[in-house]
């Protein structure tokens, strides 16, 4: 009856998050989040499954709600034009040209990478996204950074609480399932660039241990509160602090208010931000 690719919940949770069965190993089935950034597993008995085509039908309402790029294109927009009132007021807008800040976007997910390249497409950031097994990590940040020379990096993919004999010691990190593998990556990007604020790492997944990732040198983490976040709470962040300007830090309550987890879900510190403009006016910035 189960087979790879299912749409499913687990009765245990009480059908809470809808899940796709990622593989299947004897009778438990590995399973990945299909809005929140949680990897799970569950015996085949506690399985519900889910109607492909009335799930669909439901996940295009809450896209609309949650992930209406159009809307962020709105905020980052009144975020542009409030930096340049305040610092170059006297420079029409039709002659200067915008650079946002370059992303690098590393992820354990090949779906939500591809939600969140869409994202950065529609927002016109500049961004160079590759799907890393979380593993994997921080070998690719130490091979990309050099390369690609971002002013924002994402660290994410799956991650959750392990359940322990007892319950879940959450200020243990071997009690995660991979925030000791964004812990390395952050430290190896710390490494290439020790300045928090000459490249800003916004690290973690669903329920990840936020004052490790944070201690790590991230500016922006997951999760305080150890709950599920959004998939593309990250790109929030992100596009949000590719949009504000470098003479200026992040409001740290407009920065997270603006994503679907809120403070539970994310949390960070005061960063500069890397937006610029330029005179004159590029019609191609894109060869800068």
């Amino acid at each position: 009856m189960w087979r790879q690719g299912n749409l499913v919940s687990r009765k245990s949770y009480g059908d809470d998050i809808i899940f796709k069965v990622e593989s299947i190993q004897r009778e438990v089935a590995i399973l990945r989040g299909i809005e929140v950034r949680l990897l799970a597993d569950a015996v085949l008995s506690d399985l519900t499954l889910k109607d492909e085509h009335l799930y669909q039908r439901e996940a295009a309402v809450e896209n609309t709600r949650a992930i209406d790029a159009k809307r962020l294109q709105g905020l980052y927009q009144d975020i542009r034009r409030t930096r340049v009132e305040q610092h170059h007021s006297s420079v029409d807008d039709s002659m200067y040209f915008e650079l946002p800040g370059r992303i690098l976007h590393l992820d354990g997910d090949a779906t939500y990478l591809r939600k969140s390249m869409e994202v950065y497409e529609q927002l016109n950031i500049p961004a160079e996204g590759h799907y890393v097994r979380e593993s994997m990590m921080a070998d690719a940040v130490y091979q990309l950074l050099p390369k690609v020379k971002p002013d924002i990096l994402i660290i994410t993919g799956h991650d959750g609480l392990i359940k322990m004999r007892g319950g879940y010691d959450k200020s243990y990190i071997g009690s995660y399932k991979n925030t000791e593998n964004f812990v390395k990556a952050v430290k190896a990007a710390r490494y290439y660039e020790r300045n928090r604020d000459t490249l800003t790492i916004i690290a973690g997944a669903c329920q990840s241990h936020f004052e490790a990732l944070l201690q790590a040198g991230a500016n922006f983490a997951s999760s305080p509160a150890r709950i599920l976040i959004h998939a593309l709470d990250p790109v929030y962040i992100a596009s949000t602090m590719a949009y504000t300007s470098i003479r200026g830090t992040s409001d740290i309550h407009e920065v997270i208010k603006h994503t679907v987890s809120g403070m539970d879900g994310i949390g960070g510190i005061e960063t500069r931000g890397s937006f610029r403009i330029g005179l004159p006016k590029l019609y191609n910035v894109n060869k800068l």
